[in-house]
């Protein structure tokens, strides 16, 4: 019973702080506009954040009562951490409350506003934007304690192996990320359609002298991929594995040359 009125106190404590909220306490998603919004594309595809919000909150509370209850050993940290709880649950559905998360004809744009961690401070604005020709995919993940709630991830994961995963744009709490996932697939691929098309009329508009045929002909598919389309995805990984391939066969050559030298002093 001590539980559950626990609960019930800061569900109503909660309530009341997201009423006298202000305009901060609005969802920033339906009537509010960040700065700059008139300059941008309208949007092909906007993602939701409203049906998951209960769910969201409740995997993230999940998550700080058990860091809570595992910092108590800690010096008594975990006892502050529950104290703060209710201020913690305001700021998740403030946070969750403002994002937007849409897709443009060339990027992906994602802007969230939420409270710092003391609301007196102030507001932290973040605003994201992902050209669609530097995508390389966008994962869906949940693990297990995401699973429990219902609570989605989604990755958009950056053309190039050399730059760090953490370079990815992680977003929790999306309603329906396979959807999301399903329309970013869909631009990218009519984009790809597009700038295939463009190269191929701008090679065909200027044939070489000698021949009088276009130049489309005379150059090899492998050469035509790389000359024609140097900012795709599949040109990068191409240029990649023939690096790799080659950092591989001088391993194997020093490999051999160290296997003779060494059977050379044995003998």
């Amino acid at each position: 019973m001590k539980h559950k009125d626990g609960l019930a106190e800061i569900d109503r404590l909660e309530r009341g702080l997201l009423l006298d909220g202000g305009p901060d306490s609005e969802p920033a998603g339906h009537d509010e506009q960040i700065d700059g919004d008139e300059d941008e594309l309208p949007p092909l595809y906007t993602a939701s954040f409203g049906e998951t919000e209960e769910n969201f909150v409740k995997y993230q509370t999940t998550r700080w009562v058990l860091y809570s209850l595992l910092l108590i050993l800690a010096w008594g940290i975990g006892l502050f951490m529950l104290i703060y709880l209710p201020l913690r649950r305001y700021i998740l559905r403030i946070d969750i409350r403002s994002r937007k998360l849409y897709l443009t004809s060339d990027a992906i744009v994602y802007k969230v506003r939420r409270p710092v961690s003391f609301p007196c401070f102030g507001v932290l604005k973040k605003e994201k934007h992902v050209l669609l020709l530097s995508v390389a995919d966008v994962a869906i993940e949940q693990g297990y304690l995401q699973s429990l709630f219902g609570v989605y991830s989604i990755r958009i994961e950056n053309v190039g192996v050399r730059r760090p995963p953490s370079d990815d744009v992680q977003i929790q709490g999306v309603t329906d990320p396979h959807a999301f996932r399903k329309a970013v697939l869909s631009q990218l691929s009519t984009m790809r359609g597009e700038v295939f098309s463009r190269h191929v009329s701008t090679l065909d508009d200027n044939p070489t002298p000698c021949t009088g045929h276009s130049s489309v002909a005379s150059m090899s598919p492998s050469k035509l991929r790389r000359d024609s389309f140097p900012h795709l995805a599949e040109v990068a990984i191409l240029q990649k594995l023939e690096e790799v391939g080659s950092s591989v066969k001088r391993v194997q050559t020093l490999i051999e040359e160290q296997k003779l030298q060494a059977s050379e002093l044995a003998e």
